[in-house]
């Protein structure tokens, strides 16, 4: 990767992806697109453009300005927010998807988006959920995932794209609040744990989910991206995840570090119902072995983390 086109850029994963990679390539070889623009370091410390990926011609347009040779497409709505607005969710998770494909396969990039957890459904075996397996979603975020890992392997075979990808369990971050996912509520614990000492779950308790740090996240993709590719088996897309949790054991490793910390709960019947569809933990072994995936975060390093460096951001911004 010499240049590098990230959509999304202001998401959840992007706005951490893009200072991340432009440490390791340099501020002018990460491009960061997306649909709005902000008063942000992602727009300030590098190239910056405003994108709507359901244009192809303003993609490609881009692109071909920045002579960019790998796109990491990440702009799409999210499971919670995708099944409130299904249509929405079709158009723009798989028409996006689409005009990357086209454009990277036009000039001839270097590939990467990401899928989830949510690729699987209720009849995908629950525990240690193999890299190759049933795949039957019950939501439109789900779907959309299968359809994006099968039409990367489409375009990996049919044209020699250089596909690749994740299925990312949920995603824990101290810099983007929470957007709309599933597993968001193991953001919320500890933002809430930090501004109030307590938390009111959306997730019921015995919920196991997949999570991992933010941290681990980025040095996946990165090291993903950089891998041999005739060492590849898989490309769309490698199980990975550092832990599997339920919401009383983040609550107890909050309260290691505060000890008055509690929590109750008001379940969503919706997200419930997605987070149930969803493995108890995923069999990331494939990733591991073909690519040397592994992490550096568990629940406890990964709880004292958050609520440090929370602690700071919550309260810099109390002052400012």
């Amino acid at each position: 990767m010499k240049k590098i086109l990230i959509t999304g850029a202001l998401g959840q994963i992007g706005s951490e992806l893009v200072m991340h990679a432009r440490k390791i390539y340099g501020n002018d070889n990460v491009i960061a697109t997306d649909i709005r623009k902000t008063d942000s370091a992602v727009v300030h410390s590098g190239p910056f453009e405003v994108l709507d990926v359901t244009d192809p011609q303003a993609m490609a347009s881009i692109t071909k300005k920045h002579q960019a040779d790998t796109i990491i497409h990440l702009a799409a709505l999210l499971s919670a927010t995708a099944e409130a607005k299904p249509l929405l969710a079709w158009n723009l998770n798989m028409g996006g998807l689409v005009n990357a494909l086209e454009v990277a396969k036009e000039m001839n990039c270097q590939f990467f988006t990401p899928s989830s957890i949510g690729a699987f459904g209720p009849s995908t075996p629950k525990d240690q959920t193999p890299q190759d397996t049933i795949q039957r979603p019950t939501t439109m975020y789900g779907v959309n995932k299968v359809a994006g890992e099968l039409l990367c392997d489409y375009y990996y075979h049919k044209f020699g794209l250089d596909t690749r990808g994740l299925r990312f369990p949920g995603l824990i971050s101290y810099v983007t609040p929470p957007g709309g996912g599933t597993t968001d509520y193991a953001v919320e614990i500890y933002y809430e744990a930090v501004r109030k000492g307590s938390y009111t779950s959306f997730i019921d308790a015995e919920t196991y989910m997949d999570m991992m740090y933010m941290p681990d996240a980025l040095n996946a993709i990165i090291n993903l991206m950089e891998a041999d590719p005739s060492k590849l088996m898989h490309r769309n897309s490698f199980n990975v995840s550092a832990m599997s949790v339920e919401p009383e054991q983040i609550a107890a490793s909050i309260k290691k570090q505060m000890p008055s910390f509690t929590m109750d709960y008001e379940v969503d019947p919706i997200r419930q119902a997605i987070a149930e569809s969803w493995p108890n933990h995923i069999d990331s072994s494939a990733a591991a072995n073909e690519w040397g995936f592994k992490t550096d975060y568990n629940l406890d390093k990964m709880t004292a983390d958050m609520l440090s460096k929370l602690t700071d951001k919550l309260n810099n911004k109390v002052a400012n």
